[in-house]
């Protein structure tokens, strides 16, 4: 299992860095084309909210971002210090009507990019998990 963590400061400029190691490690894993293509927008719309609710709180802690290829799945951790979202299980219908220019909209995008998204409280934040499976390697 190889685990990449990125630790970025809470500013937009560096949501970039954080798509780009993802990328990169999608196409050393061989995610097909159309997946990697998820995994950029997907990282970047985790890492953005997760910047977003940093610099909403006035927080200066990094943010961490890491990249797990365990041969079964590409798995991507985005984790913050925000507060930790009421209902993650909310209709996105509800999220865009009561929350606008709520970062947590995010999380609703995420669940209908992605297909395994887990949102769960990490400390006194919350980390948003995102997997893609892997096909059977070549050797």
């Amino acid at each position: 299992m190889a685990t990449v963590e990125l630790l970025i400061p809470p500013l937009p400029v560096h949501v970039r860095t954080a798509r780009l190691v993802g990328v990169a490690a999608a196409r050393r894993t061989r995610l097909p084309d159309d997946l990697v293509d998820e995994l950029r927008l997907a990282v970047g719309e985790a890492c953005s909210r997760a910047v977003a609710l940093h610099a909403r709180h006035g927080l200066t802690d990094p943010v961490v971002v890491r990249v797990i290829d365990d041969d079964e799945a590409l798995v991507v951790e985005v984790c913050d210090l925000g507060p930790v979202p009421g209902s993650v299980d909310a209709p996105v219908h509800e999220l865009l009507r009561d929350s606008p220019g709520d970062p947590n909209v995010a999380l609703a995008f995420l669940a209908g990019l992605v297909e395994d998204v887990e949102v769960s409280a990490e400390g006194r934040g919350t980390k948003v998990r995102l997997t893609w499976p892997l096909l059977a390697r070549v050797r």
